[in-house]
């Protein structure tokens, strides 16, 4: 079930083009047809908005049903379990204050007399969450888009979710809304939510950032708005690592591979282990658990076409593969798993020891789920307070301090070939002369 890879014989960038292959289809069609969606809707607003849904979910909403009323909200809240959302509840409790140690904050100081120097931190005003439908409803998606925005003190968060039949919503998905303190809610999905996000129609406004994951054209489509707003990443499938010595419990292991490639037939889930016998009885555990899972042919499909166990020399050739691969999340099945912890250079999300599961940061622990995929760990980060937030230097000089500096700015302004900087300065510099004057 699991492809077997020898890294003693091999190398890392098989495993590398394997997971690359997920994505690496030809996207130009994808992308010309989000492309036209949103040119549609900065064209015709909600009345195209309209149109689309009606086209591809089969429901008509117009200006007076596409928001979620008041009523609906808590209409939803009562229909689910009370169980479900204490559940919700809690998570969100954790999710905020782990977020809460991301706030950065405004800073200046004076590094000498007359000059003074800083740095404005603001929430940016408006900010989007798409949260998906399809396969599933996520409410941790909702949670852990609108809480970190809430913390950075974002005003007012707009929410997008494609409706089910008769223009309903999941209910836990609006129970995750209320939990988390969304502002409004749409009935609108795919790349036309975002474009109405990004450029605002008359029934939604436009907003700052879009966030959030979703299907392909919902990912071309905020690769497209990427400038006329912000946006978190465009995310790719989702996969898990496992590191685990001989000592691991492969049933354990088996599970977390299973929960990882649950999510979709394009999820992969990889074991990383120096040990042949825990491997094969990880394959044991496979065949004896998954005749119990609901969603047992999704997994066998992702298992089949991208699990792979990986059989390194020892943990050191394990940790080198794991920085190559940089992967979404990386469960540390080990003994002394705060021992690696340091050495652990790309990943996306890190569970240490065999008692913290991928799950457990999905829905409940407090680190955001929102990670960057396909080896994009080595550079990019997940979700955070910082997403949903700018920066503003600010300069002040006194004339003294402006004087001292005038003969530096001057000279690589003259380097640079742009003399109307340089006279900038030199404009200034006969009343620079007055070392008397502060003003």
């Amino acid at each position: 079930m699991l492809k077997r890879i020898d890294l003693r014989k091999r190398n890392v960038k098989e495993i590398q083009d394997i997971l690359k292959e997920r994505s690496q289809k030809d996207l130009s069609e994808y992308r010309k047809v989000a492309q036209d969606i949103i040119d549609n809707i900065k064209l015709r607003k909600d009345e195209a908005l309209f149109e689309y849904t009606a086209k591809f979910d089969n429901i008509e909403l117009n200006s007076s049903n596409v928001k979620v009323t008041e009523a609906e909200i808590k209409q939803a809240v009562k229909k689910v379990d009370n169980k479900f959302l204490k559940a919700l509840e809690n998570a969100a409790q954790n999710i905020k204050e782990f977020h809460q140690n991301q706030k950065d904050s405004s800073w200046q100081k004076q590094s000498s007399p007359g000059k003074i120097t800083g740095q404005i931190c603001r929430p940016l005003a408006k900010a989007g969450i798409y949260v998906p439908g399809g396969r599933a409803a996520y409410p941790s998606s909702v949670l852990m888009t609108a809480i970190p925005a809430k913390v950075a003190g974002v005003k007012e968060i707009v929410m997008v979710t494609p409706p089910g039949q008769e223009a309903e919503l999941n209910p836990k998905i609006l129970a995750a809304a209320y939990v988390a303190g969304v502002d409004s809610i749409y009935k609108v999905g795919g790349a036309q939510a975002v474009a109405a996000l990004a450029y605002g129609t008359e029934s939604i406004p436009q907003v700052d950032i879009v966030v959030g994951p979703g299907n392909i054209y919902v990912t071309m489509a905020k690769e497209l708005v990427f400038g006329q707003v912000k946006i978190d990443m465009t995310a790719g499938p989702s996969e898990v690592l496992v590191l685990a010595d001989g000592k691991a419990k492969p049933k354990y292991i088996a599970a977390d591979l299973m929960s990882q490639a649950e999510h979709d037939p394009l999820a992969s889930s990889i074991l990383v282990t120096n040990s042949a016998k825990l491997g094969q009885k990880v394959e044991e555990e496979i065949k004896k658990q998954i005749k119990k899972l609901d969603k047992k042919e999704i997994i066998e499909e992702s298992l089949n076409n991208y699990g792979l166990l990986i059989e390194v020399e020892s943990m050191e050739s394990g940790i080198q593969a794991i920085n190559q691969i940089a992967p979404e999340h990386l469960e540390l099945a080990v003994n002394k798993p705060f021992d690696i912890l340091p050495e652990i250079q790309n990943a996306g999300s890190i569970f240490l020891g065999e008692y913290t599961p991928e799950p457990i940061g999905d829905y409940y622990a407090g680190p955001n789920h929102v990670l960057p995929t396909e080896g994009t760990a080595r550079f990019f980060s997940p979700l955070s307070v910082r997403d949903f937030v700018k920066y503003s230097g600010f300069i002040y000089y006194s004339k003294k301090a402006l004087k001292e500096a005038a003969d530096d700015v001057i000279t690589l302004a003259e380097g640079e070939g742009l003399t109307a900087h340089a006279n900038s300065i030199k404009i200034r510099q006969e009343s620079l002369k007055d070392d008397n004057d502060e003003k």
